[in-house]
């Protein structure tokens, strides 16, 4: 053996000797953050920060998105191991032991107190550790929603909301003391807390027989008011942490009520419209000592049930209109809300098409943001008496209609000449654009026969939508003639807040990108496992190239684009080991649309889960990626096969893989992440070249023409040598994923 080949050999087995000696990650132990507390800061201030979660062994920073604002790192607080909790229970006893001295009895309490907060940390795994953050906001950081990671040596956490305010920010004193009295604070005011678990403070509950004092964490806050203040209390709670994985409802539901000085309750509030979080108006009608109080709708108590209520006379926004206009145009805008200074704007559009937000100020104080949509199509505003296929709002499509349904009950119906044949498609945006319409489309033909029906359509772009109340319709017509879009309220509720955007046209495919995690993390090698998800509109279904741009050196994309009419595709992206901090970059999508070449950005997202089975893409800032730095080289694992893996539907297929010298190795295990339906590996060897998988096809699950990328993760387990102990025999050690292997099911 030369030396060369000696060298490599010593590299290998050591490497997988680390293997054996590190702890056993998998891509779920990737750092992860559970709530902030506070969640946001002013402009001008400096504070510190608490951030809960796991897998944040050696944190080395913390990120903020925006500028303006600095944080720094100060301690890594994790929970005591078992044993220390042990030897912390001998204590007692011996203390114990002494008697009943005061200064023991003291002591004893206090190692208790430790031991009761650790376990109550144990009891959560999600949030027991916990990293203190310096947090410098500029007096000039713009105002608004940010988002805080935390850096490890395992890559970036997942990002969480962190608010910049304009308010003085007020602090829960004691989240854990008893809150039967209120807090005093002077308004304007940002407040934040938490609803903690226990009983620590108590809500009668006003029923026709008096019941017992139900547990459950209720804040009180009193401040003074005086006569004709108008009064906003707007609560960021499910705004803060939009899903709860392990709850239900899956975030906190937040429930505000005001009582005024005789302890009457004047105004009550449990959410927006469709938010959560709930917002509170209330003209003051006497000078006098107000109490606010907040709680979870269901007395729940969590540690990451965080908040923050913003209280004054504060602007806010409750609807424009109209929700958007056509690009480089300018827009006028009625505001409707409380505390404005005026309802009317004018808005110079943009040259790019898609949804933004829209503030406005007053006295300095800038509003809640409201989105609003920009289109490259001819626009028009509805005109009553439209009411009725009798009397309808004639337009020609392609046309964005502006609109309101209002009063309540009212319907909008606009008619359009059409021939035989020709695809037609109505899409409503309203509740995507903060509208409370729950909308309905209906399409009639001229002797009044329903063509087409829709009531809620999902959009999978919007991540945080629970309920899509918008509305879709693509239908033939069948004949030439004279058609109908009926639009209304499915409860039959409206009002001038009630606005919309109706596009009525011919199909325009088009297609959006959503690539999951936020945070890529190459744990225990270079590759990691990344989703693209096509989020196709108007009969698009072709294939989709997928490729990086501004990515750094040795970054590389590997596996195959998403096939056409399939909706996402797993990839694995190549992070170079020497990538020692995370690193940006942005995936990119190419298409043939009708002809033409389109281009999209995969926006960054992270699928959260919601009350134990709901998934959602939680739309994040920024897309990056870095790696832990050990694990095989890329050179060292390679596929032989030809690719992409021609695999016939009902039969087998063997996988050969090159390996670099594993002596130490006695196993060798390959198991699939996320296998398309009927794919599977039956067997897993190690050959004198490398080592084999076997993959199998269900003939009755995977059809002909099926294609896309097979991630495999790989670990082995080594030969036990005679001092090692029995246990660590059957461990096995994970080894990374493999590059994506590109695959398409063939006849047989």
């Amino acid at each position: 053996m030369n030396t060369t080949a000696l060298s490599h050999r010593v590299i290998v087995v050591a490497c997988l000797a680390l293997f054996f000696v590190l702890p056993v990650r998998s891509q779920q132990n990737a750092p992860h953050i559970g709530y902030v507390y506070p969640a946001g800061g002013r402009q001008g201030d400096t504070l510190e920060v608490e951030v809960f979660g796991e897998f944040l062994d050696n944190v080395s920073g913390s990120l903020m998105s925006g500028g303006g604002i600095q944080a720094k790192v100060l301690e890594l607080d994790k929970p005591l191991p078992s044993t220390r909790i042990t030897e912390l229970r001998d204590q007692i006893q011996e203390l114990q032991k002494k008697g009943n001295d005061a200064a023991v009895q003291k002591e004893i309490e206090g190692i208790r107190e430790k031991i009761a907060a650790n376990l109550n940390r144990n009891a959560n795994p999600a949030i027991s550790q916990k990293v203190r953050v310096q947090v410098a906001l500029a007096s000039d950081a713009e105002p608004g929603v940010r988002e805080i990671r935390l850096r490890t040596p395992l890559g970036l956490s997942n990002p969480l909301v962190f608010c910049v305010g304009q308010l003085p920010e007020l602090y829960e004193k004691n989240p854990k003391a008893d809150a039967d009295d209120a807090t005093k604070i002077v308004l304007p005011a940002v407040v934040n807390g938490q609803l903690i678990p226990g009983s620590f403070g108590r809500y009668r509950l006003q029923v026709r027989q008096q019941q017992p004092y139900l547990p459950g964490d209720v804040d009180r806050y009193q401040f003074a008011a005086r006569k004709g203040q108008r009064l906003v209390a707007v609560v960021s709670a499910r705004a803060l942490i939009p899903y709860l994985p392990d709850a239900v409802p899956g975030w906190l539901q937040a429930v505000l009520t005001l009582y005024d000085p005789s302890g009457n309750e004047v105004a009550y509030s449990d959410d927006f419209r469709f938010h959560p979080d709930p917002v509170l108006y209330y003209e003051i009608p006497e000078d006098g000592d107000y109490r606010i109080e907040i709680r979870d709708a269901l007395y729940r108590g969590r540690e990451d049930f965080v908040y923050r209520i913003a209280i004054g006379e504060l602007p806010f926004l409750t609807s424009i209109y109209p929700l958007g206009g056509r690009i480089g145009t300018r827009i006028k805008l009625e505001a409707l809300g409380w505390n404005l200074a005026g309802n009317n704007r004018i808005m110079d559009a943009g040259n790019n098409p898609g949804i933004y937000m829209f503030r406005t100020d007053k006295d300095g104080l800038a509003s809640n943001p409201v989105p609003y949509k920009l289109d490259n199509l001819p626009e028009c505003f509805e005109k009553e008496p439209n009411n009725s296929d009798k009397k309808p709002q004639k337009i020609k499509h392609p046309i964005i209609v502006n609109g309101r349904i209002d009063p309540p009950g009212d319907s909008d119906v606009f008619s359009f000449k059409g021939s035989a044949g020709d695809r037609v498609v109505a899409e409503v945006y309203a509740r995507r654009l903060d509208s409370p319409l729950d909308s309905v489309l209906i399409l009639t033909d001229s002797k009044g026969r329903q063509l087409a029906f829709n009531d809620d359509w999902e959009d999978k772009g919007s991540g945080l939508e629970t309920h899509h109340a918008d509305s879709y319709i693509a239908a033939t017509l069948p004949a030439g003639g004279t058609y109908y879009v009926w639009l209304r309220d499915a409860q039959h509720k409206g009002g001038a807040e009630y606005g919309y955007r109706l596009r009525i046209s011919a199909p325009e495919p088009d297609f959006e990108l959503r690539v999951a995690p936020s945070a890529v993390n190459a744990l225990l090698g270079p590759n990691a496992p990344i989703t693209v998800y096509a989020i196709r509109k108007d009969d698009f279904s072709g294939e989709i190239a997928l490729s990086l741009k501004s990515a750094p050196k040795g970054f590389a994309l590997i596996g195959r684009g998403i096939p056409a009419g399939q909706d996402k595709i797993q990839l694995t992206l190549t992070v170079p080991t020497a990538q020692k901090e995370p690193a940006s970059f942005i995936l990119e999508g190419r298409a043939n649309v009708e002809g033409h070449e389109t281009v999209k950005t995969a926006l960054p997202a992270d699928d959260r889960m919601q009350a134990f089975a709901y998934h959602h893409l939680v739309p994040a800032t920024e897309l990056t990626a870095g790696t832990a730095g050990r694990g095989p080289s890329q050179a060292a694992l390679k596929i032989t096969n030809d690719l992409p893996l021609k695999m016939p539907s009902g039969g087998t297929l063997r996988v050969r893989i090159t390996l670099p010298a594993l002596g130490a190795l006695e196993k060798v295990q390959f198991e699939l992440i996320e296998p398309p339906e009927g794919i599977s590996i039956s067997e897993s060897l190690l050959t004198g070249q490398g080592a084999e998988f076997v993959l199998k096809s269900d003939a009755a699950k995977a059809k002909p023409g099926l294609a896309g990328n097979l991630i495999v993760n790989m670990s082995g387990e080594r030969a036990a040598s005679a001092k090692d102990n029995p246990v660590a025999r059957r461990q096995r050690a994970p080894m990374g994923i493999l590059p994506a292997i590109p695959f398409i099911v063939t006849i047989p």
